[in-house]
This record gives structure tokens, C-alpha cells and sequence, in this order.
């Protein structure tokens, strides 16, 4: 059983972020511990990992005693019951610890004191060995049986599951870092921009500039900004495309707008502000990206002003999105851009025709230009423009292009 301690994984590169966090403060675990104090009647339960330094730490420990060690503890793993359990050299299941002499050299034994213990090691798929999961009263108990260990043994499978989908959720994690920040020098970062056409005259008045990765056919552009707000470098990754787009600004015509994305979050921490500050590029807009709540108003609305000397602002997905009348109102955006929810279909669906044309009066009233995102054909096109939309973004005009194909679409070029 020595050679068991072989197959322990490499603890000095274990990732601490998850484990700290998200794993060790699961209430899951909690709850399963609980329960296992209340099948077996002992006094604590608890689950620990093998860490660096060989050392055993616990993880989570349940108990209603006032115990002298809690979850981050740590000690050497030769002075655990679990090791010695794990190498063969102690049952795994105890009644009472003087049957075995060993457990009077551990001192455990005295300092809890340990009463009756039983034990199994927790085991990844691939066999690795992770750490321990636990259960002991401080009074001796000859009534414990195989029947309990087999209890504490289900119930350590449970345990078991969840640490094993924390740390391929670990994985996926550092896998999508790296993804992402092999994208945040830029080169690998492909610009398009999708027109936008005035829907009475039918003329191009702007594009917005779009950020697409590799293996665009597996995942799409979302998919990355996703990996990147979850892993970290949702503001980097966002920066990156910023500044992509507006080396690309200088091939949109005179006189044609360019928006370029960004979330609250990225606005918020003002390195766009600094960006658009050196770059002086004309016709900017600045198109506001809201797929979660603003947790500070304020200082989005103070932000959002000190952006206004470099670039119009829009606002993204009105309508359906966290962009109520407040953000409406108090950021005075130049553009409303109302989601392509609104836009599909409206020819046949009365209500989409009634919110979009509130919002055509609410646009005019605060002197606002409104887009019909999503235009996809001549009848969804009529309706918006009967309703009195300004402008209109989709299919219908056109997909996302590559600059110099946009640029030929904008300056009226017909390719063969």
C-alpha cells in the first residue's frame, strides 16, 4: 500500500483559486457532512486534501463541539489517522483507537480526543488519491459497524462527485484563460463591421465594428467574451477589441459613424476613456454593451460623460436588456439601438409594432437617432420605417464584412 503516496497529484501546482473558493466554501459538501453525523451519531465529520509539503489540510469540517481546528487547517499528514488509513496501516474503521497501538503515537488521539473513527480515502475517476473523508465521536462506540463505514463510504462518494466536477470546471477554467490571453496582444483578433443604413433615404450612415477569434465556426464571438469574464479578463479582452476596432476606424468613410463595443464594467475602470483620449478619432461612437446590472450608476453616468468630448454614446439592446428609463434618461445617449426581439416579425405581431413605436416617440422626444437592429427582410424593414425608425442594421443590408469590404459596400461599390 506504500506505493499508494506514487499516485498523489502534484500538490505544489494544485490550483489554489477554485479550491480556496468556489470547492471549499461549497454548501453541498456542508450539507453531506451533516448528514453523515446524523446517520453515524458522531461528534464531527470532515474532508481534507493532501497538499504541498506533505501535509494534510482540511477542507470543511461539521461539527456542533468547539473544535480547535477548522477548514484551512493544516498539519502533517504522518500525524493524521488518514494517512495511515490510506497506506494500510490502520482500519478504516476504529471503535475504539487502544485496539491499535499506532493511534497512541498519533497526537490526535489525545488532543481532540479521538473516541471511535471511520474513514475512507476520496478518490478521483482516474484513481489519484485527493484526501480523505472523515467522520469520529470522542467516546469509544463497540456498536460502529461495517454497515456505518458503508454509509460514510456512499455518502463520501457524493463528496467525491463534486470535487471532481470543481476541479474539471478548474480546467476548463485555466483552458480558457489561456485561450484568452493568447488573444490579448491582438493579432489573432479579426476585425468586420456591419452597416447601418438610414431606412429613408436607404443610405449607409454608420457601421458597427464586431471582434471575431479563431475557430469562429465553433465558437462564436460570445462564447470568448464569456470565457473572459469568468476567468478574469473580461476588461482586457474587451480593451483588446477596442483597440482593434479603432485601427480600423480610419477606412470607414467621411462623414460614416463607427461604434465600437463596451460594457458598463470596461467604461467604469476608464482605460477606454484613456484609449479614445489618444486616439482623437472622429465619428466615434461608443456603443453600450448591458448584459448585467450596473452595481454603480453614478459613476457610470460620471464616465459616460467624461467619454462624450471623444465619441457619441448608444445604447445597446433597449427594450429587452437592463437599459431602463433611468439609463435612458440620465445618460442623454445619442442612439438607441432597440433589440432585433422587437424587429423580427413585427409585420405580423401587433404588440412588437406598439413597444417599437413608443420607442419611436420616446427617441424624438430626447433627441435621440433610434436603430432597428435585426432587419432581416423588405417587410420588417416597411414596418420600421413607417413607424418612423431612423436607422436599420441586418441582413438585409448586410452581414458583418471585412473592413475593405464594408468600406466598398459604404462607398457604394458593386463587387462582382
Amino acid at each position: 500500500m506504500g506505493n499508494l503516496a506514487l499516485q498523489l497529484p502534484a500538490f505544489d501546482s494544485a490550483p489554489a483559486g477554485l479550491l480556496a473558493d468556489e470547492l471549499i466554501t461549497d454548501p453541498g459538501i456542508d450539507r453531506i457532512l451533516r448528514a453523515v453525523r446524523g446517520h453515524l451519531g458522531v461528534d464531527i465529520a470532515f474532508v481534507s486534501r493532501y497538499v504541498e509539503n506533505e501535509q494534510r489540510e482540511l477542507t470543511h469540517v461539521s461539527s456542533d463541539l468547539d473544535l480547535p481546528m477548522g477548514p484551512g487547517f493544516r498539519e502533517d499528514r504522518e500525524n493524521t489517522y488518514c494517512w495511515h488509513i490510506l497506506n494500510g496501516r490502520l482500519p478504516e474503521l476504529i471503535q475504539d483507537p487502544v485496539d491499535y497501538p499506532l493511534t497512541q503515537t498519533l497526537e490526535i488521539t489525545d488532543f481532540l480526543p479521538v473516541g471511535c473513527h471511520v474513514n475512507t480515502p476520496l478518490r478521483l475517476a482516474d484513481g489519484t488519491v485527493w484526501g480523505s473523508f472523515c467522520a469520529l465521536g470522542r467516546q469509544p462506540d463497540r456498536s460502529m459497524n461495517l454497515r456505518d463505514l458503508e454509509i460514510l463510504k456512499s455518502f463520501a462518494g457524493l463528496v467525491g462527485e463534486r470535487i471532481e466536477a470543481s476541479l474539471e470546471e478548474d480546467v476548463a477554467l485555466r483552458h480558457a484563460r489561456q485561450r484568452v490571453e493568447a488573444m490579448l496582444d491582438g493579432h489573432a483578433v479579426t476585425m468586420f463591421q456591419q452597416p447601418i443604413h438610414d431606412l429613408k433615404s436607404g443610405k449607409p450612415v454608420g457601421v458597427e465594428c464586431l471582434a471575431r477569434f479563431p475557430d469562429l465556426n465553433k465558437r462564436g464571438p460570445q462564447a470568448w467574451f464569456d470565457d473572459a469574464e469568468r476567468t478574469g479578463l473580461g476588461n482586457e479582452l474587451e480593451m483588446t477589441a477596442v483597440r482593434c476596432a479603432l485601427d480600423t476606424v480610419g477606412q470607414v468613410p467621411d462623414g460614416i459613424y463607427a461604434a465600437i463595443n463596451a460594457s458598463p464594467a470596461t467604461i467604469l475602470s476608464g482605460k477606454l476613456r484613456e484609449v479614445l483620449e489618444e486616439a482623437q478619432a472622429p465619428d466615434l461612437v461608443i456603443e453600450i454593451t448591458e448584459h448585467q446590472q450596473v452595481s454603480d450608476f453614478n459613476a457610470l453616468a460620471r464616465e459616460i460623460a467624461a467619454l462624450k468630448p471623444f465619441a457619441k454614446i448608444a445604447i445597446d439592446d433597449v427594450g429587452t436588456g437592463y437599459a431602463g428609463l433611468r439609463h435612458l434618461i440620465e445618460l442623454q445617449p445619442d442612439i438607441l439601438k432597440m433589440d432585433m426581439l422587437l424587429t423580427r416579425n413585427c409585420n405580423i405581431d401587433p404588440a412588437r409594432r406598439a413597444i417599437a413605436a413608443a420607442m419611436v416617440q420616446f427617441s424624438h422626444d430626447i433627441g435621440a437617432k433610434l436603430v432597428a437592429e435585426g432587419i432581416e427582410n423588405d417587410l420588417e424593414r416597411d414596418v420600421m420605417q413607417d413607424l418612423g425608425v431612423d436607422y436599420g442594421q441586418g441582413y438585409l443590408f448586410a452581414r458583418p464584412l471585412p473592413v475593405v469590404a464594408a468600406q466598398q459596400h459604404l462607398l457604394g461599390v458593386v463587387m462582382e
